[in-house]
């Protein structure tokens, strides 16, 4: 017997999944695709959450790896580290918010077929 799943609430569970991230920076984002992935039964779904919870890790550790020596080497040349790399920084948010927006553009426009971003390291 095959299941028939809701595509509205497909679109609209896995772009919150993929969203989230948007919501902020703290650990709140995250618990949204972590929930939706234990409360929801469609596989497309629980793919998206566990795939928006990878991104998020990678965000973070990258953020962590990249930020945090930046962030020292600002405060060793009073602001002008900051200044030099300022691109940097802004490759990272265009880069992560534009693979945010794809993923969300995919899940509104292919609802039956899971987002996987490229290029992250997968732990879930």
């Amino acid at each position: 017997m095959q299941v028939g799943y809701d595509s509205d609430k497909r679109k609209l569970l896995s772009s919150l999944c993929h969203g989230a991230i948007f919501f902020s920076t703290t650990f709140l984002s995250i618990g949204v695709p972590i929930v939706i992935n234990l409360l929801s039964d469609d596989p497309v779904v629980k793919s998206n959450a566990k795939e928006s919870i990878n991104f998020h890790l990678n965000v973070w550790f990258w953020a962590t790896i990249i930020g945090v020596p930046l962030g020292i080497l600002s405060w060793l040349t009073f602001g002008i580290g900051g200044i030099l790399f300022f691109p940097v920084v802004a490759f990272g948010f265009a880069l992560h918010w534009g693979l945010t927006i794809w993923a969300l553009l995919h899940c509104l426009g292919r609802p039956d077929e899971p987002f996987r971003y490229p290029f992250i390291f997968r732990l879930f």
